[in-house]
């Protein structure tokens, strides 16, 4: 007696009938890691400029606070000296004008802004994470002219 041939799609077809499940399983797990290492490339490369963001509004405003120069005292005796309280008015104006929100001190002839920002997620917001959250600092002192870059 000869044996009947098989199809080579019927060996396919009856694995695939017999998976009880364990593909549909295996393409969740699958597109969920996919989906999550997406949302970390994007919402960790929107979060980085975020960061980089608040850095140079930060700096910015650090410089705009240090132009308030004592200029009594300079003239008396050549000493850049800062208006701490005018420093710090001039910082908060530059911060408020771009629309941000930090803490601003002068102390000595230093002033420093530190801006806490929040950046709203792409993809993460799928799994719960709705917003990250990113710190920017810059410090200024006021200068006579600038002949070399200070490190």
């Amino acid at each position: 007696m000869s044996r009947p041939q098989r199809h080579a799609g019927a060996t396919w077809r009856g694995w695939w009938q017999a998976d009880e499940g364990r593909v549909t399983a295996l393409v969740v797990v699958l597109v969920t890691a996919i989906l999550a290492l997406a949302g970390l490339t994007l919402d960790g490369g929107l979060a980085l400029a975020a960061k980089v963001r608040a850095n140079g509004e930060a700096e910015a405003a650090a410089r705009a606070g240090a132009q308030a120069i004592d200029l009594t005292a300079y003239r008396n005796t050549g000493a850049m000296q800062l208006i701490p309280a005018q420093a710090v008015a001039d910082a908060r104006a530059y911060l408020a004008a771009v629309d941000a929100s930090g803490t601003v001190t002068a102390s000595g002839d230093t002033v420093i802004v530190t801006i806490t920002a929040s950046q709203n997620t792409q993809l993460l917001s799928m799994v719960g994470i709705f917003s990250l959250t990113v710190h920017g600092s810059g410090s200024a002192h006021p200068q006579r002219g600038v002949v070399t870059i200070s490190p």
